[in-house]
């Protein structure tokens, strides 16, 4: 019974050796696209946080049309509104 023992303890000594060897080679191998996944992944936070808050959208598209051309924004706010309740009523909300 000794014996069995200390054979799996060399076993999982092995096992836990190559293990390490092998977290290090997958982390070598990931390193060039830690930094475009990081990128990715602050994309995705900023759509999340767009989609969160629809209104500051709409009202940065508001100001941008204000300095732009301020004869229209009124035009532009009445069709905006207009497309914001049948998207609200699409959604049914």
């Amino acid at each position: 019974m000794n014996e069995k023992l200390i054979r799996l303890a060399e076993r999982r000594e092995r096992l836990v050796a190559q293990a390490a060897a092998q977290r290090m080679a997958v982390a070598q191998s990931i390193e060039p696209w830690r930094q475009p996944l990081a990128r990715a992944d602050q994309g995705l936070a900023a759509l999340r946080y767009i989609k969160g808050h629809p209104a500051w959208i709409v009202g940065g598209v508001v100001l941008l049309l204000g300095v732009l051309r301020p004869v229209r924004v009124g035009k532009w706010l009445t069709r905006g509104w207009a497309t914001w309740q049948l998207v609200q009523k699409l959604r049914g909300r």
